[in-house]
């Protein structure tokens, strides 16, 4: 728990999430650094921000060029993709469990499995039905986890999830705190892990 610690907020709907779900622990880890997993929601942060949905849908231009780029990046880490059939998609029930868990030793695992479900396998994340289907795969109680994260308990500290994400200026995913030094955006994920090392390297 000494180990310098990278604050990783993301959403299951966010593609160039995707990317750094599926390389964080593996980066981190080769960085000396500890992911403190934060999952939320984008949709009440574009709303706060005056967007109706993702900039990438808003604008054709940007969500030309992102498809085209998601293609390349996914190469260049050796990662599957395929453009998602609906985008953004809603992921209320994988974000609530991955908040309500985001400290047990399979969340990286279990972030991994319901962004392959988006982003390659094209399946609608918004479903109890699907958070079920891979805690079940992943050999997790799913129906006592799903109850835990349906709580009123849980859903308020969803709310305070968001609400923070829009106190620390969020404007998109992923997005790394180290600290209060804030990095926004996959390509970021090396700088943010370098400063990681540095402040480390200063104690």
């Amino acid at each position: 728990m000494n180990a310098p610690a990278i604050e990783f907020w993301f959403d299951f709907g966010s593609n160039y999430s995707y990317i750094s779900v599926m390389r964080i622990e593996q980066e981190a880890a080769a960085a000396g650094a500890r992911v403190v997993w934060r999952p939320f929601l984008l949709g009440p942060v574009f709303r706060a921000l005056g967007w109706s949905t993702s900039p990438f849908v808003l604008q054709k231009e940007k969500g030309d060029y992102t498809w085209k780029d998601m293609q390349r990046q996914c190469r260049k880490y050796g990662l599957p993709w395929q453009r998602p059939s609906s985008f953004p998609r809603s992921a209320v029930p994988p974000t609530r469990i991955a908040l309500a868990n985001a400290e047990q030793p399979w969340i990286g695992e279990f972030c991994r499995r319901v962004m392959q479900l988006n982003f390659v396998d094209d399946r609608d994340i918004d479903h109890a039905g699907l958070v079920h289907e891979v805690l079940q795969a992943m050999g997790l109680p799913a129906q006592a986890l799903w109850e835990q994260a349906q709580s009123e308990a849980w859903r308020e500290r969803l709310r305070t999830q968001i609400g923070m994400a829009h106190q620390r200026g969020i404007f998109g995913a992923p997005t790394f705190f180290v600290g209060d030094e804030m990095f926004w955006g996959n390509d970021r994920l090396e700088d943010a892990l370098a400063y990681c090392k540095a402040l480390a390297s200063e104690r």
